[in-house]
């Protein structure tokens, strides 16, 4: 079973890239983040016509989550429990067999300080919460998506540039870590420690072709899905060219 995390930065300005991307790697489970589109004018059928069900939970010009799954989806879940009605659509999740997905679009928080930074701590604090509440660390459960944080300095391209900025402050990454402790592992860290794996690069200064990125999109995995776990790689073909999204494609291969 394949497993892919993208955050494609709005889906219908994304689908010259991200269809024939499907149709090249056919993913059993694709979880898209930032897809910019209330659900009714979501482009389901484009990629129901590649051999996906489709499950979203978006808004309007912000946010917007969906799963594209070649499997059966049971148990779909949107947003948090105690979640307001008007509240930012970042959480989707389903069951795949045995198997537990949560895709997530946590909040990119802006600048250290703010209120969107505070926003975002808490929204992580939640986050623990809800798996808590939710989930059984003891189960094959896959949490993937667009975190906006990067885990160490091997995950950033110039670590005393971006030294307590936002993605990297400590904070952050204190609040991943408490995700973490629920039972959690950083799937491509198990298999590979090397500095300079990056998942997002910026749009502006020419940051992709001199490779200056940021690694905070990740697939985090329970002890029974580690267990399973074959591969992760990052597809960097997917970044480049005409009109791409800021991040690339994560791609996590599994004994199914």
């Amino acid at each position: 079973m394949r497993i892919a995390t993208w955050n494609v930065n709005s889906v219908r300005a994304r689908l010259p890239r991200l269809v024939p991307w499907l149709e090249e790697h056919a993913p059993d489970l694709v979880c898209l983040q930032e897809t910019k589109v209330v659900d009714e004018q979501f482009p389901r059928e484009y990629l129901e016509d590649q051999g996906y069900d489709v499950e979203v939970f978006g808004q309007k010009t912000y946010n917007g989550v969906a799963l594209l799954s070649r499997h059966r989806m049971e148990a779909v879940v949107r947003g948090f429990p105690d979640d307001a009605d008007d509240a930012q659509r970042r959480v989707i999740g389903c069951q795949l067999g045995d198997w537990q997905i949560l895709n997530l679009y946590v909040p990119n928080g802006a600048e250290v300080g703010s209120d969107k930074y505070a926003f975002k701590l808490d929204w992580l604090r939640r986050l623990r919460r809800f798996l808590d509440d939710r989930y059984d660390p003891a189960g094959k459960l896959v949490v993937t998506g667009d975190f906006n944080i990067t885990f160490d300095d091997r995950d950033v391209y110039d670590p005393e540039l971006w030294r307590e900025r936002i993605l990297c402050s400590t904070p952050e990454r204190d609040a991943l870590a408490a995700v973490m402790d629920f039972g959690l592992v950083d799937a491509l860290r198990h298999l590979d420690d090397s500095p300079g794996i990056y998942t997002w690069w910026d749009m502006r200064g020419g940051a992709f072709p001199k490779d200056q990125g940021l690694r905070i999109d990740h697939v985090l995995v329970t002890r029974p899905a580690l267990d399973a776990l074959r591969a992760v790689t990052v597809d960097r073909d997917a970044r480049a060219g005409k009109s791409p999204s800021d991040h690339a494609p994560v791609v996590a291969s599994f004994d199914a």
